[in-house]
C-alpha cells in the first residue's frame, strides 16, 4: 500500500533554521520520512522573505538532502510589520521573480491582526490592500492572516477584489466565517489549532469545507498540534494535523492527504 503524501502549505522554516533549533537538512529529512512531499516557506517581511527564498533554493539544490521534497516560497509583509511599508519588500518580490522563476508562489502572509495591533490599523488596511494588488499584478496567490478582524478582512477582499487564488491561512473562524470565505472563492488552510480542546468551531468549519478547497499546514515553528503542544512545531507534524482533519471529516487519512495536496497545488498553481 502506498503511504499518503502530505503537503505543508504554510511554514516558517527560516525561523527554525535561524534559531539553530532545527537545521534545515534535519527538518526536511524528518518531513520526508514522515510522508511530506512538499512545503511552502512563508515570508513575513523583507528579511524573512529573502531567507525563505534562500532556503527553498537550498532545498531545491540538494544542499539540504531534500530527497523527495518539493519546496516553494512566498514574499509578504505580516500585519505586525505593516507600519514599515512595502518599500523594502517589493524589490525582494520582483527580484526573485526575475532571477529565480518558479520559486515564489504567493504574496503574503498579509492581512489584519486586531488582537495585537503591533501596527496601526490604518497602516494594516493600506498595506493589506496594496499586497492584494501586488498578487493580482504578478498573477500570484494571496496568503491571508486574519485575527479578530473577520469583517474588515473580508470587506477589504470584497471591495478590492480578491486574487483568483486566495488562501485564508491558519483558519480560526467557525462555520459562518468559513462560508463567507468560501463564497469569496478562498481556500481554507487548517493548522494544529484544530486539534486543541477549545476549538470546536474550527473543527465544524473543517467539517463543512469542501475537500477541493481545504489545505493543511503547520505554521511551524508555531502552533504544534496535540500531542506535541508546547514544543517547537515542525513540517513533519503536518501529518498529525491532516489526520485530525480527516477524523473530523470522517475520511481516510490517505484520501485527505491526496485531496489536500491537490488543493495546495491548485491554489499555488504548481501544476
Amino acid at each position: 500500500m502506498t503511504e499518503p503524501v502530505w503537503f505543508d502549505s504554510h511554514c516558517h522554516l527560516q525561523d527554525q533554521y535561524r534559531s539553530g533549533d532545527l537545521a534545515v537538512a534535519e527538518a526536511v529529512a524528518e518531513a520526508v520520512g514522515a510522508g511530506v512531499g512538499g512545503l511552502v516557506c512563508v515570508g513575513t517581511d523583507a528579511g524573512t522573505s529573502a531567507q525563505a527564498l534562500s532556503l527553498v533554493h537550498e532545498i531545491r539544490a540538494g544542499e539540504a538532502e531534500a530527497g523527495a521534497m518539493g519546496a516553494w516560497a512566498t514574499v509578504g509583509l505580516h500585519p505586525h510589520e505593516a507600519s514599515h511599508g512595502l518599500g523594502e519588500l517589493e524589490p525582494v518580490l520582483t527580484g526573485a521573480m526575475e532571477d529565480r522563476p518558479g520559486l515564489v508562489v504567493a504574496v503574503g502572509e498579509c492581512g489584519l491582526d486586531f488582537h495585537y495591533d503591533h501596527s496601526p490599523r490604518p497602516a494594516q488596511r493600506e498595506v493589506f490592500a496594496a499586497q492584494i494588488a501586488l498578487a493580482k499584478a504578478h498573477g500570484l496567490a494571496l496568503v491571508v492572516h486574519t485575527r479578530e478582524a473577520w469583517d474588515e478582512t473580508l470587506g477589504i477582499l470584497a471591495e478590492v477584489g480578491p486574487p483568483e487564488r486566495t488562501v485564508i491561512h491558519c483558519f480560526t473562524g467557525g462555520p459562518e466565517e468559513a462560508r463567507r470565505c468560501l463564497e469569496l472563492g478562498a481556500y481554507l488552510s487548517f493548522s494544529g489549532i484544530l486539534t486543541f480542546k477549545g476549538a470546536p468551531e474550527i473543527r465544524e468549519a473543517a467539517r463543512l469545507c469542501p475537500t477541493d478547497r481545504l489545505l493543511v499546514e503547520t505554521d511551524a515553528p508555531f502552533l504544534a498540534p496535540v500531542p506535541h503542544r508546547g514544543k517547537q512545531n515542525r513540517p513533519a507534524w503536518v501529518t498529525v494535523v491532516g489526520e485530525a482533519v480527516a477524523a473530523v471529516k470522517g475520511m481516510d487519512p490517505a484520501e485527505l492527504a491526496t485531496s489536500a495536496t491537490a488543493a495546495t497545488r491548485a491554489v499555488f498553481a504548481l501544476g
